[in-house]
């Protein structure tokens, strides 16, 4: 059973490692192509979002909800494209696994 964990954690790791190398390499265009923002501008964005959801719709035109809809997409997009790093629930439970086997 050592033998098998032995030959396996080994493995294991190298064909993580691999996941993790090709995504890097597939998506470096992208992360040069997006610029970086700081967390005082991450918070303006979501203050005026915040704004945004208090606003009553009812007081407004409908040329004014369009805009602030189109607004809120925008923010949203920039936001989503702000957030960190990513991890899927299948490598969770794999890293999860390994630290019950190391540990």
């Amino acid at each position: 059973m050592k033998t098998l964990l032995k030959n396996f954690v080994p493995v294991l790791l190298m064909t993580i490692g691999m996941t993790i190398n090709g995504y890097a390499a597939g998506s470096g265009s992208d992360a040069a192509a997006t610029p970086k923002m700081s967390p005082a501008q991450a918070q303006e964005l979501m203050n005026r979002l915040e704004e945004l959801k208090t606003m009553q719709p009812d007081n407004l035109t409908r040329s004014e909800r369009k805009a602030v809809r189109k607004e809120v997409k925008q923010i949203k997009k920039t936001m989503r494209d702000y957030n960190g790093v990513y991890i899927s629930f299948g490598a969770l439970i794999i890293i999860v696994l390994l630290l019950i086997l190391i540990l």
